[in-house]
């Protein structure tokens, strides 16, 4: 990636095993696109003060010139609350390699 990965905490414990995943995770994309120039991603629990479940939300931002913004977003519905943190972010990964995959597509064929 041609900028450094922010990676942003809202309500989660940050961990250099979290950091470590989110990373690899968006260091794949690369294979996808190898010209994105920004990636941010956000890692939030907005009732970290509830005590049933835990719903998880992540959020990646990523630019891809000329001017494309994709974003992927997942939370975890309520039947997902015991769901791992890991899953959640794995799912937000995949759901933007999809979207990557189809930008790239586009741009091929312009």
């Amino acid at each position: 990636m041609q900028l450094p990965i922010e990676i942003s905490y809202r309500g989660v414990e940050k961990t250099d095993q979290l950091e470590e995943h989110i990373r690899a995770k968006a260091e794949r994309l690369d294979r996808f696109c190898d010209h994105i120039s920004r990636c941010d991603v956000m890692i939030e629990h907005p009732n970290h003060s509830q005590h049933s479940g835990n719903p998880f939300r992540v959020r990646i931002d990523v630019t891809v010139p000329p001017g494309h913004e994709l974003v992927a977003e997942e939370k975890q519905a309520a039947h997902e609350m015991h769901e791992p943190l890991s899953k959640v972010i794995n799912d937000a990964f995949k759901t933007m390699e999809r979207q990557l995959k189809t930008l790239v597509e586009k741009q091929r064929h312009e």
